[in-house]
């Protein structure tokens, strides 16, 4: 503030409750008042691992993160129907994807942000795991025949690494060649986003150069295979978390041994 690094952004400080609790990324698409849930992701802000170091535009995803019943009932009940249905009362019904940032504290789920727009990274890995195919779900949404569960159907698990530029997020090296993509890709999905031809070279072009997803029958499993394929992928500088899915792999594993045999 004193030196304006942000400019007039800088001359008012909002103060706000602190929130405590997992952070989530919860997707619906919303037809009017209809609202369908897909599966919820969980994205790593922090450059570092255990959340360590400065804020970033996402270094990884993972999902479906497990919400109970009550959970999701309420995350619907309490927050994404009202939210519709307000749009509607003030006479812009809202038809599209709608994004709730959420922290679930202990005394329930409570709203960061929203957005009209499927998130980057969580997108990479939850748009993997819908069985229904989201064509089918969008055409469902165009002709006003959305089903609220029809998308909560997921197979497996995906785990997204993003391999990031040496210096980001503060200022990121650029035009650096890359390289074991060929290699990578046996066993994962990659997605380009900082990325640049130079030359018939593919060389780093931003900050957060490339998302490796890794998918598997368990997060364990989708995580071993991202990080199988970003240990084969090389670029100078390159720099990504080790620990991208592995609190919501404790949680899976701890939801898995709590339900009594014969229940799961």
């Amino acid at each position: 503030m004193v030196y304006r690094a942000f400019g007039d952004a800088g001359r008012r400080v909002v103060i706000e409750e602190r929130l405590e609790g997992d952070e989530v990324s919860v997707f619906a698409l919303v037809d009017g008042e209809a609202v369908a849930l897909l599966p919820a992701a969980q994205d790593h802000k922090r450059a570092h691992d255990g959340d360590q170091g400065p804020n970033t535009g996402g270094m990884g995803a993972a999902a479906p993160v497990p919400l109970d019943g009550d959970l999701r009932e309420r995350i619907v009940s309490e927050i994404l129907e009202p939210t519709a249905r307000a749009m509607c009362a003030e006479g812009s019904p809202y038809r599209g994807v709608l994004f709730a940032g959420l922290m679930l504290t202990r005394d329930g789920p409570k709203v960061l942000e929203f957005n009209c727009r499927l998130g980057d990274p969580e997108a990479q890995v939850v748009l993997l795991l819908l069985s229904a195919g989201l064509p089918d779900a969008f055409a469902a949404l165009r002709e006003g025949r959305l089903v609220p569960d029809s998308l909560l159907d997921v197979s497996g698990a995906a785990v997204g690494v993003v391999l990031a530029s040496r210096g980001y997020p503060e200022r990121s090296e650029t035009g650096v060649p890359i390289f074991g993509l060929e290699q990578a890709a046996g066993g994962a999905l990659i997605f380009h986003s900082g990325t640049t031809l130079r030359d018939g070279t593919l060389t780093t072009g931003g900050g957060r150069v490339l998302t490796v997803v890794g998918q598997g029958g368990t997060l364990g499993e989708a995580r071993a295979r991202a990080y199988d394929a970003a240990g084969r992928v090389r670029f100078d500088g390159m720099q990504y978390r080790r620990d991208i899915g592995a609190r919501l792999e404790a949680v899976a594993q701890a939801h898995s041994t709590a339900v009594p045999a014969g229940r799961r």
